[in-house]
Parts: structure tokens; C-alpha cells; sequence
């Protein structure tokens, strides 16, 4: 109800604003003109607030459109056609003037307002389809991708209810082992859906503390090691200075970035990460020797629910989003640099407040 009450309050204040603008345009297109009417003939004029109402047509509502045109034909009678400060006109051809004046000024503010609507029309439908396509791609995507890890969860489960007894205790812990990583798959997507419900509406706070880099990229890490095992090189810099960011967050897009390059890529696939301290600013750089992206893909790999063509990873797409929505929360950029069959490479840069330790412990 209070949203509804909200909408109808600005919709009420964009009607007041079209009237304020349209007759305020009018206002003082006129006055200026008639400041300068030894300068300019009254035939000069009706051609300017003719432009003058035509480009509010463009921008504004028939009504507010309309008045303008009524208003521009009595002021240009009133102050410019002979005799001036009267609205009796005594010639035959200024008469003409001003009724196709006043004609031409109202049919065009009709047809522009007439085919504004039907292109917002047109425009609508296209929104709405997108919208329907992008629905559809969620939810098969949902049902895809958290369906298989339920499935394995309940297999698994089954199993083990009506084998417990014949099972060998590596056999168990192959299923038990199978559960927790269909568990940690699950909560993986329910999180990147929840991060961009957070992302969406702005429900979130930056939690900034000192952080330490190398730590912060470890726990990243291991994060990853917990359910695959990959060829990460890190080596951390010890003169790194710390960086007041949420570590919280920037673990997420380290772990983000991680996470694509291992799903995206072979298991012999080698991932480097750096991390420097660059024009004040936080950088850190991960690149794999993996397949790459295609060129005209690249644009497109931070956009929500977005998937590489024939990708055969389990993902809803939302992975990269969120990395580019949490870096952008800390003022920071990512950017994407990568050749098909060859390597990929993420740069990020996130400006910071930095500190050495001996430095802190005197704050």
C-alpha cells in the first residue's frame, strides 16, 4: 500500500514538473523574444515557440503539450502580431498565421505524442519478453542446478539407510563424502542468490576492517580445496601493506574468481593469483592457462545469469555478477582479459585506506 502511495506521489510530482517546465519554456522563450522584437519579425517568433512546443511533445504528456500550444498562439498574438498588446488582428495574413499557428502547433504535439506512445508501447513489449526469457532461463536453471545436488543428497541418503549394514567404512565415507559435496554445491547457489537479492537491493553494508591480503587469499584458497583440487599458485608478499576493505566480501569475489576458472577449465589447468599494491590501490591479478573466452563473449561475462554457449558447468550464471556488484560496493573495478584456448586473465583494483602493522598498532 505504501509503495503504491509512492508511486502515485511521483507520478503526481513528474505531471507537476511537465506543467512547470512546459509554461516556463514558453514564458521565457517569449520574453526574450520580446525583448528583442525591434530585432526579430513576429513571423521569426511563431517559429521558435513552434520548436519550442515541438520539442515538448517529444518529452511530455499530450496535455501539458497542448496547453503550451495555447499558450505560445495568445502570447504570440497578444505581444507580437499587429497590433500589439491586443488580441484583435487586423490583417488577413496574420490571421491565417496565427490559426495555422495555433493548428500545426496542436496537430504536432497529437502525432508526437501519438507515436511516443506507441514506440513506449513497442519498447514495453520488448522489456516484457526479455523479462519472460530471462524468467525462463532462471528458473531451468534452477531446476537444473539445484535439483542435481538435492538428488545426490537423497541417493545418497537412501543408500546408505538401506546398506548401513552391509557398507564397508570407505565405501561410507565415498557416500558420506558425495553428500557434502552436493551440500556444498547447494548452498553455493542458494548464496549467489541471495547475494544478488542483497546486491539488487542495496540491503548491505560495507564492513571495512584491516585485512591481510595473503591471509584473505589463502582462506580463498581453501575454500576451493575443500571440494576440488586444482594447481593454485600463490605466493604471498610479505611488504604488502594492509588494506581497510571487508574481507568478508573480497574473500567472496577471490573465491568467485577462483571457483570459475576451476569449473571452466581441465583439472591440469595451472591458476596464478598476485596481489600488489599499485597507485594506491589494492590489485590482484588471477589467470589460468584454460580455454579462455571468445572475444564477442567478453563483454558479457559480468552480466546476470549469463552463461558461456554449450557451457557445461553447473552454474546459474550469477557467479562473475557477484564479484562484479561486491568490487564495485568497495568503489573498485574488474576487467577481463583473455584469448580462446589460451589463458584468461581478472584483474581487479579496489582503492583503500592502507596501513603497515607497525603503523596500526599505534592507532
Amino acid at each position: 500500500m505504501i509503495l503504491f502511495q509512492n508511486k502515485l506521489i511521483t507520478a503526481k510530482d513528474t505531471k507537476i514538473k511537465q506543467y512547470v517546465v512546459s509554461v516556463t519554456l514558453i514564458f521565457g522563450l517569449s520574453l526574450f523574444c520580446y525583448i528583442f522584437k525591434s530585432f526579430v519579425d513576429y513571423r521569426i517568433v511563431a517559429l521558435v515557440l513552434l520548436l519550442a512546443v515541438s520539442i515538448l511533445a517529444i518529452l511530455y504528456d499530450i496535455i501539458p503539450v497542448m496547453l503550451s500550444a495555447v499558450l505560445s498562439s495568445l502570447i504570440l498574438n497578444f505581444f507580437f502580431i499587429p497590433p500589439i498588446l491586443h488580441y484583435k488582428i487586423n490583417d488577413s495574413e496574420d490571421i491565417l498565421l496565427f490559426f495555422i499557428f495555433l493548428f500545426i502547433s496542436s496537430v504536432n504535439a497529437f502525432l508526437t505524442n501519438k507515436i511516443r506512445k506507441q514506440e513506449n508501447k513497442i519498447n514495453e513489449k520488448e522489456e516484457k519478453e526479455k523479462i519472460l526469457k530471462l524468467y525462463e532461463t532462471i528458473l531451468n536453471s534452477l531446476s537444473h542446478e539445484l535439483r542435481t545436488p538435492i538428488s545426490t543428497i537423497i541417493g545418497s541418503v537412501d543408500t546408505l539407510k538401506s546398506y548401513n549394514d552391509v557398507f564397508l567404512t570407505q565405501q561410507k565415507d565415498e557416500l558420506l563424502s558425495e553428500i557434502e559435496k552436493a551440500s556444498m554445491r547447494l548452498n553455493r547457489q542458494v548464496e549467489n542468490l541471495l547475494n544478488m537479492s542483497r546486491l539488487k537491493s542495496g540491503n548491505f553494508k560495507l564492513k571495512k576492517d584491516w585485512t591481510d591480503v595473503n591471509e584473505l587469499i589463502f582462506m580463498a584458497i581453501g575454500k576451493i580445496n575443500e571440494t576440488v583440487e586444482r594447481n593454485i599458485i600463490f605466493t604471498p608478499d610479505e611488504e604488502l601493506p594492509l588494506f581497510k576493505i571487508d574481507e568478508g566480501l573480497m574473500i567472496e569475489v577471490v573465491h568467485g574468481l577462483l571457483h570459475n576458472a576451476v569449473i571452466h577449465n581441465t583439472p591440469d589447468t595451472i591458476i596464478n593469483i598476485e596481489a600488489a599494491y599499485e597507485n594506491e590501490k589494492l590489485k590482484i591479478i588471477i589467470r589460468d592457462n584454460g580455454k579462455g573466452f571468445p572475444k564477442e563473449e567478453i563483454p558479457k561475462v559480468f552480466d546476470k545469469f549469463y552463461r558461456l554457449p554449450h557451457s557445461k558447468s553447473g552454474s546459474l550464471g550469477l557467479g562473475l555478477s557477484i564479484v562484479k556488484g561486491f568490487v564495485e560496493a568497495h568503489n573498485g573495478t574488474v576487467s577481463l582479459n583473455s584469448k580462446q584456448d589460451e589463458m584468461s586473465e581478472f584483474t581487479i583494483y579496489i582503492p583503500s585506506e592502507t596501513s603497515f602493522i607497525k603503523n596500526l598498532k599505534n592507532e
